[in-house]
């Protein structure tokens, strides 16, 4: 019981921005289930499908190096603007018959994505600095429940015949409903510099260890997040002979897991070192991959996608609060944004590496590569961050 009402109260701190982790958790996690079907219908095969995917870079990153001028230019609106256009773009997205339309469907989406996640990044890190608690990794399993959820009303609408326009229609109509409820301010709106604070992230350069190295934590981890959202229900119907609804529950079970992961993480860095959290979680994240990549059955698959959404969980929600506390009082949109540029390249590559190599080789072998991926990640932790990351705060703010 102290558990869940530990849990309400940090979830009113941040209800706002909890919001948009929902609504890109709803959207992105209906995709999962829908891709086998999208990819049918506009008839492409892997490596081209792979490519498309990558069609989202040029939205997402232009759009994440321009939302703290947009932030602080829409105010209040920013957040109801990007989730009302992100519901447009996957409205495009349901409507798409051709590649081409798909491709620029997916550069809306992407820049509709990049706005809205570096927002809700941000109010979240302002009320950790604010509150004095962790709050980031709670924020991220709200997103990674509504993934599982839609993901699997995809999957069953997707088994009654329903198109990928209408699930996506609907969702926008919700979407919609919820809009005046998500405005949100920044804290830190009418914030001045004081003498003798940081030094503007807008001065650091991109490639600042500063930036990369966290930017590199999460562009892992990323990978892996994507990996599993384009191609485990694919894995599953085509690798593994599954049906539609079978196909949806590896998105599903990845959304669960990680949204449990990312609630246990939400306590356990209240006390536990973050870097060490972060490398066992890498660890535990490339088992599941291994796993998942070699099964031999659909079940199998299912206890490798939820070891690896279990484990991957808490590595980007982690990485991008020990960057929102590195940056100074007033810059950490800019930061945040900085670090996001550089760690969702891994939701560019990953899609498209992974139709690449499944049209060379095999969706298993991409899987594979994946877990070597996460091995990384520890290295990292070990060798780089250590000297840059903040020591653990001893005060919960109760």
């Amino acid at each position: 019981m102290r558990a869940l009402t530990r849990i309400k109260v940090d979830l009113s701190l941040t209800i706002r921005p909890v919001f948009g982790f929902m609504v890109l958790g709803v959207f992105w996690g209906s995709y999962a289930a829908l891709a086998p079907l999208i990819k049918a219908r506009i008839g492409a095969g892997d490596g081209l499908f792979g490519t498309l995917l990558l069609m989202s870079a040029l939205g997402l990153v232009t759009a994440m190096w321009l939302a703290p001028r947009v932030d602080r230019h829409l105010g209040k609106w920013g957040l109801p603007v990007g989730a009302a256009s992100l519901a447009f773009s996957f409205l495009v997205l349901g409507f798409a018959r051709t590649p081409l339309e798909f491709g620029l469907a997916m550069i809306l989406a992407g820049a509709a994505s990049g706005l809205t996640d570096v927002i809700v990044n941000s109010r979240v890190s302002e009320a950790e600095t604010t509150h004095r608690r962790p709050l980031m990794s709670l924020n991220h399993a709200m997103f990674s429940f509504t993934y599982a959820i839609a993901a699997l009303g995809a999957g069953i609408a997707r088994e009654f015949g329903a198109s990928a326009f209408v699930v996506f229609l609907s969702l926008a109509v919700v979407v919609c409903l919820a809009l005046p409820v998500m405005r949100s301010p920044s804290m830190l709106l009418g914030w001045k510099p004081q003498e003798g604070e940081a030094a503007p992230i807008d001065l650091l350069p991109l490639w600042s260890g500063l930036i990369i190295w966290p930017g590199l934590v999460v562009m892992f981890g990323f990978m892996s997040e994507a990996a599993m959202e384009s191609w485990s229900a694919l894995h599953i119907e085509r690798s593994l002979g599954g049906r539609a609804v079978e196909g949806a529950i590896g998105p599903f079970m990845l959304g669960l897991t990680m949204g449990l992961g990312r609630l246990a993480g939400h306590f356990l860095t209240q006390e536990q070192d973050p870097l060490r959290m972060i490398s066992a979680a890498a660890l535990v994240s490339a088992a599941g991959a291994v796993m998942a990549a070699l099964a031999p059955y659909p079940e199998i698959a299912y206890l490798g996608f939820a070891i690896q959404g279990f484990g991957v969980s808490i590595i980007a929600p982690l990485a991008l609060g020990l960057a929102g506390q590195m940056a100074g009082a007033g810059e950490r949109t800019r930061m945040i944004a900085r670090v996001s540029v550089v760690g969702f390249a891994g939701f560019l590559l990953a899609p498209a590496m992974m139709g690449w190599m499944a049209e060379l080789s095999s969706l298993r072998v991409a899987f594979l590569f994946i877990a070597v991926i996460l091995l990384v990640i520890p290295l990292i932790c070990a060798r780089a961050l250590r000297p840059i990351a903040p020591k653990p705060q001893s005060g919960h703010g109760d």
